[in-house]
Formats: C-alpha cells, sequence, structure tokens
C-alpha cells in the first residue's frame, strides 16, 4: 500500500496562524521534507512538537534531485510531511514536482489548509476580489520585466504579485508605465507581522513612494484593466502607451492600431494625438 503526501500550510508572520492539524501532522510524518530545516525548527519549537521521523532539506537547489528519492518512501507507505518557510507548498515554493510526480505514480496527495500571503492581501487590498490571477515573481531583469508586464496590460482580472522589497521601486515604476499611473493597486508588507502595513493608491503614487525605501516581505495587488470599448483616455496617455509598445519593437503603424483598438477609438485620433505630441517635442526644442 503506497503512503500519502501531506502538503502542510504554514503561517506568513504570526506563529498563531498555524492550523490545528500542522503540530498533529509533524508528530506523526514518517518523513519531513522542509524548504528549510532551520525555520522547521523553530516552527516546532514554537508549536511545541518533536517530529518523530526523518527531516530533509527540499528547496530549490535539490527539489528534482530529491523528488525521486521521497517518491520512493511514499511508494514504500510512508506518510511524507512538506513544508515551506511560509504558506502553501508550490504556490511559489517548493512542492509542484513532487505533486506532479506523485499523481503519476498514484500516490495519494492532501493538504492542511494554511495561511495564503495570496488571498490575505487580495482580501486587505480593497480591490475586486470576485477574479483574479496570481504571476508570483516578477523577472529580475528590466527588461523581461517589462515584456512580463506587457503581456497582461490588457487582463481584466486583479493581478497578485510577490516581490523583494529592494526592487519594489523599480517593479511599480516598470507597472506605472506598462498599466498606467492611475492604474489602482495596493503594496501589502509584513502581513500577520508586527509592522504590518497595506499601502493603497495610484501606481504612479506607490511608485515614488516606494523609492525612499521599504522593507520586509511584500506581496502587490494591481487592479484589472478597464473594459474594451470607448474610454475617456487623454492624449498624453494615448501617446504613452503608442511609446510603451514601440520602446518593445512594435512599429509606430502597428502601435498606434493596437491602441486605438485597446481604447475604442478611431485609429485617427491616436494618431492625431503622437503627432500633436512630435510638433510640440519640436517647438520646444527651437
Amino acid at each position: 500500500m503506497t503512503g500519502t503526501l501531506v502538503l502542510a500550510g504554514t503561517p506568513i508572520g504570526d506563529i498563531a496562524d498555524a492550523p490545528p492539524r500542522l503540530a498533529a501532522e509533524l508528530a506523526a510524518a514518517d518523513v519531513v521534507a522542509a524548504e528549510d530545516t532551520r525555520r522547521l525548527r523553530r516552527l516546532t519549537q514554537a508549536l511545541g512538537v518533536t517530529p518523530k521521523g526523518r527531516v530533509v532539506s527540499y528547496f530549490e537547489g535539490n527539489e528534482a534531485a530529491r523528488t525521486p528519492e521521497l517518491v520512493e518512501e511514499l511508494l514504500g507507505g510512508a506518510r511524507v510531511l512538506l513544508v515551506t518557510d511560509a504558506g502553501m507548498p508550490s504556490v511559489s515554493d517548493p512542492g509542484y514536482r513532487l505533486v506532479a510526480a506523485c499523481v503519476e505514480k498514484d500516490v495519494r496527495v492532501t493538504a492542511v489548509p494554511g495561511p495564503s500571503a495570496v488571498l490575505t492581501a487580495l482580501a486587505l487590498s480593497g480591490l475586486p476580489v470576485d477574479r483574479f490571477c496570481f504571476e508570483g515573481f516578477l523577472p529580475r531583469k528590466a527588461g523581461e520585466r517589462l515584456s512580463r508586464l506587457r503581456e497582461v496590460a490588457e487582463e481584466r482580472r486583479t493581478l497578485v504579485y510577490f516581490e523583494a522589497p529592494h526592487r519594489l521601486d523599480d517593479t511599480l515604476a516598470a507597472m506605472a508605465t506598462v498599466f498606467g499611473e492611475e492604474r489602482r493597486a495596493a503594496v501589502c508588507r509584513e502581513l500577520t507581522k508586527t509592522y504590518e502595513e497595506v499601502k493603497r493608491g495610484p501606481l504612479g503614487e506607490l511608485a515614488a513612494w516606494a523609492a525612499e525605501g521599504v522593507r520586509g516581505e511584500i506581496t502587490v495587488v494591481v487592479e484589472g484593466a478597464p473594459e474594451r470599448g470607448a474610454q475617456d483616455v487623454s492624449a498624453e496617455e494615448l501617446v504613452r502607451r503608442v511609446r510603451v509598445r514601440e520602446e518593445a519593437g512594435e512599429r509606430r503603424k502597428e502601435a498606434i492600431a493596437a491602441v486605438a483598438v485597446e481604447a475604442g477609438l478611431p485609429k485617427r485620433e491616436v494618431f492625431d494625438a503622437v503627432v500633436a505630441a512630435k510638433n510640440a517635442g519640436v517647438q520646444r526644442s527651437l
């Protein structure tokens, strides 16, 4: 008889948020696979529990190599508990490979539900929550980051991202460039911890705020794009959208046509705005 893989959610900040089943599963598992064994030790001490099973590391660096070992344990009947540093395993954390391997081998997979930074930030953001998509971490390189954001520029669902504090200002500035400075967003910092903070406002304002420096674990929630159709879009915004597309490699004619479709406006109106901006720039340089 095969064993069971248990994905266990762990607190994202406040240890009191630990699900009641977590301590019992930690005590009973034959193998505990942890993203960081030192953090696991602190967690078990806080919960007052001692794992009876073998503790092994399972993180990004050894995930591919250790997955077959854990699958063998499971096929032999072991109960394997997977915990990551915070939140639910496999959601921007190690776990997907192991779950996929278990599914392939017909090994039972279950979960101990726990806290989620994604859902907590979404609920606190004040933005629409009926439909959303989780985008994880954006690429570190500026060009790749802009490309990824352009892929979802017209996404109407609320967007949720994780970000490192030292990259937050660049990320918010890139979002303001691609989505528009007036697009609403919320920066959720240190959720459930002592210095929890939720900063809400237009992306342009949040980018300026973040430029002063922000600390802690960050989740960013961004309002989805407005419905297509005739929109009240200023000439300056039309020109900005065309420039963003040109910088991404589109020819001006193609960029104007795409922006016209986005805004629900005649191509001629967007073309005239671009020409007027160009002429204004020439006049200022004289």
